[in-house]
């Protein structure tokens, strides 16, 4: 197996449909720098620490280095969506599925990020590659459940822990500083805020990035009669390009996720903003060395809340809540019942 890049391209044009599927996963990953990305700037840019452009410049440089310094030193988390999914069989129809997964991920995020609601990605990414699986193979035999159990996992830890630790966090720093001037504060928080954007954003391509290129490797794989990627190590090509995609989309914006995240659900001050990015990082981090994927929206905006309980659970608009909360329980069913429809009308005119 040729894992070059000249080899890559060389497979591409030589297979109509790895080079669709190869062409959506990449707008996936741009949409989801677009969507999802904005969630991990959102708190320094609602607390004036930086203004919205160089804040999306940023992220879109450290997501750059999340998704490439990360997957040289662990690229589980990429493994474990590849492996989640069985699409044994006939493998045209195994990567026409595919393309109806990522093409179901692309409206889902758009109709979210059109209604600025944040979305997660990771989990319509899922939802959509189980969906389309399910469809090829006629029944469930589609999903590795026990690869599956991370997802579960991950979905614990995302809203769980992002809640506590964010709660945690926000207590242990307005301990630390309870004696201090908060004017004097100020300048620290500012810059503290901006390194806990910066964190946020170099996690959420750690995250993220392998999560996407487990499926560029899964279409490259099935376009050679291959079910199986055991043993593989990413090519530093494939993080390159999916960390550059990946900034590109970030670069575009993602006003409407910003104002959602951190000015609507709940009114943040500089520390309350470090404090959710640190529970966040945190939470991030510990998921990724362990190889479990999570969603970094959950996470982010559940810290966030964490941290306006302190003062008190009424500081947090729950109707914003809501909504969120109805969009992540909606994601599963909806944008998988999406891909196992697209996946049977490609397969059926294919």
């Amino acid at each position: 197996m040729d894992l070059t890049f000249s080899g890559f391209i060389e497979q591409m044009t030589s297979s109509p449909v790895l080079f669709i599927a190869i062409l959506l996963t990449i707008g996936v990953i741009f949409v989801n720098g677009w969507t999802d990305a904005p969630n991990a700037i959102a708190t320094c840019v609602v607390t004036r620490c930086m203004g919205a452009k160089p804040a999306i410049i940023m992220s879109a440089i450290f997501n750059f280095l999340g998704v490439f310094v990360m997957s040289m030193v662990n690229s589980t988390v990429a493994m474990t969506i590849k492996n989640m999914v069985n699409f044994q069989g006939n493998h045209t129809d195994a990567l026409t599925a595919l393309c109806a997964a990522m093409a179901a991920i692309v409206v889902w995020a758009v109709t979210a990020w059109y209604f600025g609601i944040p979305t997660s990605e990771s989990h319509a990414l899922i939802a959509g590659l189980s969906g389309a699986a399910i469809a090829l193979q006629g029944g469930i035999s589609g999903i590795n459940f026990s690869e599956w159990v991370k997802v579960i996992y991950g979905l614990v830890l995302s809203t769980i822990l992002g809640f506590v630790f964010g709660f945690l966090s926000c207590k242990l720093i307005t301990y630390l500083f309870r004696n201090a001037d908060r004017r004097n504060t100020d300048g620290f928080f500012t810059w503290a805020q901006i390194a806990g954007g910066a964190a946020m954003s170099f996690m959420h391509g750690a995250q993220d990035g392998q999560k996407f290129m487990g499926v560029m490797l899964l279409g490259v794989y099935l376009s050679h009669g291959m079910d199986t990627t055991s043993g593989v190590e990413l090519p530093v090509w494939m993080m390159l390009l999916c960390s550059i995609i990946m900034g590109l989309g970030t670069s575009v914006g993602g006003k409407k996720i910003i104002k959602s995240v951190g000015m609507d659900m709940v009114k943040l001050e500089k520390y309350q903003g470090f404090s959710a990015d640190l529970a966040a990082t945190v939470c991030l981090l510990i998921s990724t060395l362990f190889g479990i994927p999570v969603s970094t929206t959950h996470t982010k905006t559940t810290a966030i809340m964490g941290v306006g309980a302190v003062k008190r659970l009424s500081s947090i608009n729950l109707n914003v809540v809501k909504d969120m909360v109805l969009t992540w329980i909606l994601t599963f069913p909806g944008c998988g019942i999406i891909g196992f429809l697209m996946a049977k009308l490609l397969m059926a005119i294919s």
